[in-house]
């Protein structure tokens, strides 16, 4: 056995070898472990104390001790710390290419993304310090000489693929004698049906890596829910409500209250232990960090179907004194009954990180309350941040984010997808029937200081090709005005040229503007400011042409401007195409999108940067180097050589799945201005989404063929780009989908949700009317009872939406609630709830 969890018993460090590749990966894709990696590598180092710990280089003495141990095991653990950004890809490369001679059992990356820790086969006749001296000189890097002794723990990472880069199963064999074992050490998690990762192939070593699926929850085997409790099967669980699990308030009373536990949901929840493969009884003599993770278990088989929160509360209060007490204990059993599905299982891990902070209730925003939803909407956008940065991004994304740092993730990647898209002029994409150019309009908004500066090279080395040609044309045009005025006063005159520049500056006339979108020979133009207050002081006076000129672009549709004079400008295009990308502060964003009814708005994909008020100074901020550079405009390079109409099923599917969760969820709570806001977020989401995996075809290409052998692939197999890109619709990539969807949805609800309802609800528009900001748990559907009649549902969507409730507009909330089958209409005025939606991916 080579691979050893740290646990704590008596206060001194224990271990206990890890049986199988599932409970393996499951112990390191914990949703506390995702989000505590995640805010370390925002520099948040002091977190890694509460990383899951494993040793790879020992076994334990006979009581499980690990000090002064000198058992080795049949593998030898090296860390490989502080190697500088540019040399971490060469190396984990040489690695790999090396894995057979080394022994490789296991590559990661570290806590801190700056170095790996690996695990190899020890060599016989070598001392711990040896083996890694040997192993050294192998690949050619120094190993941290204070992590030599065969004691010393690693601080685990995720199970993703980007820092879970090899594992072997040889790494799970040779169990040790039971007798090496500590008695009274946890049990291993327990490996369930469903949990079983799937495997992820590589060129080198097909079967030897794997990625983490999805985890499940099945149900209880052996008999039905009902039978297992000894309750009539006409009361059997389901339902949200803790009253409803166990049939109604009676299925409340059979298993007790909160404060002490009945013999029933003791039995309830030692069943579901046993199903898990834990032993509950024994749990109070568990260290704290398994009380968490074999708790996790228990819930996942199924807990959630049969008891309320706080009848559960009652049972772990019983079975686990010490750890009911902790915060620990209380936000773990209401994760999963926030987060649980009964008929789907849980959330993917992306949406479980976001999802948690997304979907709380929102307060009367005074005082103190309005801190704390601030502090909460910030934990948020980290939260994504954190999620975008840790996937394995297409070449020319992933150098782009490296660029500006993890905590830049997000606001990069919606800067860049406008540039991807006016460089992948000729892609078209269907999008729920509607075929489209991939055209995008986005703002980063952020304080001064706040890191916004870093974007700028970046989006200019996407748009370094484009910019070289423009400067060809510019001399051109500027050649032409010198001939001009050298020929003011003759009859001749030297025709103007007209010159398809492409990257044009926003300071400029609308005249002008519209003339050199008639220029660009049927492609896409790109516009970018640094400094979004340009737009609104040079078009103060014009602004509704600006928004005009961008929603016709984001549509793609067509775009005239006429004049009397015959030497005014007169433009007629087709299909209007122009990306845009602005930068500036919250305020210039008002001043640019000044208007909440005509549609302008919907079309934004905005991002913020976090809050770095005090953040401390970086030693080494991140830059744009030279080679991220050049691997940037490689992909920009081939990107332009991709034409025609493209289907991506799977991203078609993703993004109504979405749109359908959000639907249900505002249907809920009668929440109009956020389902409004999903149609286009969605559209912008796959588009941003389709750009990112128009990368990933391209770092194919590159990998298999090199820069100039992808360019001749391109050009001579004209589909070539379409066949792969229906390959890169992988799990991971519709994953990126939720986490931009969930962004663009949020920001735009952070930014705007006030203005719309002011907008929406002014004497000046018609059909106005007060919205509220509540979340799907605190929905006006969620408070009321199973029956309920019209008074409680008028009183509800008063008591949410405030007094200007009409009577009129709840008959129509109850009339769409029968539509979509939530509710049956029983007698006049009188309702029961025919289905309780849950919803979760």
């Amino acid at each position: 056995m080579s691979v050893h969890i740290i646990y704590y018993k008596d206060g001194a460090k224990r271990m206990r070898p890890v049986l199988s590749r599932p409970e393996y990966l499951a112990l390191r894709n914990s949703g506390d472990q995702i989000a505590n990696v995640g805010r370390i590598r925002q520099g948040e180092e002091a977190l890694k104390q509460r990383l899951v710990q494993m040793n790879y280089s020992c076994l334990p003495n006979a009581d499980g001790s690990l000090r002064g141990a000198t058992r080795m095991s049949t593998s030898v653990g090296m860390d490989i710390d502080h190697i500088a950004q540019e040399e971490m890809l060469p190396l984990r490369q040489r690695i790999l290419a090396k894995k057979d001679e080394l022994g490789l059992l296991m590559l990661e990356m570290s806590a801190r993304g700056q170095g790996y820790h690996l695990a190899f086969r020890r060599r016989a006749g070598m001392s711990q310090e040896e083996n890694l001296r040997w192993a050294s000189e192998l690949l050619g890097v120094e190993f941290d000489k204070g992590a030599k002794d065969i004691t010393r723990v690693f601080f685990t990472t995720t199970a993703s693929e980007e820092d879970l880069i090899f594992l072997d199963d040889e790494i799970f064999r040779a169990d040790p004698p039971q007798a090496d074992l500590d008695p009274d050490s946890p049990p291993a998690l327990p490996v369930r049906e469903g949990a079983v990762s799937t495997e992820r192939a590589s060129a080198d070593q097909p079967s030897k890596t794997s990625q983490p699926s999805q985890v499940s929850a099945p149900s209880l085997t052996g008999g039905s829910k009902s039978e297992l409790l000894s309750v009539p099967s006409g009361e059997a669980a389901g339902g949200e409500s803790g009253a409803d699990r166990l049939g109604g308030e009676s299925g409340a009373d059979r298993l007790g209250g909160e404060s002490t536990p009945s013999p029933a949901s003791l039995t309830a929840f030692d069943l579901c232990a046993r199903q898990a493969g834990l032993n509950a009884s024994a749990m109070d003599v568990w260290g704290e960090h398994n009380w968490h993770t074999n708790l996790m278990a228990v819930l996942s088989v199924g807990v959630a179907k049969l008891m309320s929160r706080q009848q559960l509360r009652a049972v772990v209060a019983e079975r686990l004194p010490n750890y009911a007490a902790t915060e620990d204990c209380r936000k773990l059993i209401d994760y999963f009954y926030d987060k649980y599905d009964a008929d789907k299982g849980f959330m993917n891990a992306s949406l479980r990180e976001i999802n948690a902070r997304a979907q709380r209730p929102a307060p009367s925003r005074d005082g103190a309350e309005e801190a704390d939803m601030a502090e909460a909407e910030d934990e948020l956008q980290s939260s994504l941040n954190s999620l975008l940065a840790r996937r394995k991004m297409p070449m020319g994304v992933k150098e782009s984010i490296d660029a500006v740092g993890p905590q830049l993730a997000m606001p990069v990647v919606t800067a860049i997808c406008p540039c991807i898209g006016a460089l992948a002029t000729g892609v078209v994409l269907d999008v729920h029937n509607q075929k489209k150019g991939l055209n995008l309009i986005s703002y980063i908004a952020g304080d001064f200081a706040s890191g916004k500066g870093s974007i700028d090279p970046v989006v200019d080395a996407w748009m370094g090709e484009v910019k070289a040609l423009d400067i060809m044309y510019q001399q051109q045009e500027d050649e032409w005005r010198a001939r001009k005025r050298a020929a003011k006063n003759k009859k001749e005159q030297p025709e103007e040229p007209r010159l398809p520049v492409r990257c044009l500056t926003l300071n400029n006339t609308v005249a002008n503007l519209a003339e050199r979108l008639a220029n660009t020979e049927g492609r896409h133009a790109f516009s970018f400011t640094p400094e979004a207050d340009t737009v609104a002081q040079k078009w103060k006076s014009a602004l509704s042409d600006f928004s005009v000129m961008l929603r016709q672009s984001y549509d793609g549709s067509r775009y005239d401007r006429e004049a009397r004079s015959a030497d005014a400008v007169n433009v007629h295009i087709e299909h209007l195409l122009w990306n845009v990308t602005m930068c500036g502060t919250p305020d210039a964003l008002y001043r640019v999108v000044s208007n909440y009814t005509d549609g302008f708005q919907s079309r934004i994909a905005v991002a913020r940067t976090p809050d770095n008020t005090f953040a401390p100074l970086e030693d080494k901020p991140p830059v744009l180097t030279s080679r991220q550079q050049e691997r940037i405009q490689q992909v920009a390079h081939l990107l332009p050589l991709m034409q025609g109409e493209v289907v991506l099923p799977k991203l078609e599917a993703r993004g109504r799945e979405w749109l359908e969760q959000i639907r249900l969820e505002t249907m809920k709570n009668d929440d109009k201005v956020r389902a409004r806001q999903r149609f286009r977020v969605c559209v912008t989401a796959q588009r941003m989404t389709c750009c990112l995996m128009l990368c990933k075809v391209c770092e194919g290409l590159i990998q298999k063929h090199g820069l100039n052998g992808a360019e001749a692939q391109l050009k001579q197999k004209p589909d070539l780009w379409r066949e792969l890109l229906l390959k890169a619709q992988t799990p991971q990539m519709l994953e990126v989908f939720d986490i931009i969807a969930n962004s663009l949805i949020e920001n735009a609800l952070y930014f705007f949700r006030e203005r719309i309802e002011n907008a929406f609800g002014s004497k000046n528009y018609a059909g106005g009317g007060e919205r509220s900001r509540s979340s799907k748990n605190d929905s006006i559907f969620e408070r009321l009872d199973v029956e309920f009649n019209f008074d409680q549902a008028f009183q509800q969507s008063v008591a949410i939406k405030g007094a200007g409730v009409s009577r009129n507009s709840v008959q129509q909330m109850l009339k769409n609630w029968r539509r979509q089958g939530l509710i049956i209409q029983t007698e006049k005025f009188r309702y029961r709830k025919e289905s309780e939606i849950v919803i979760s991916h």
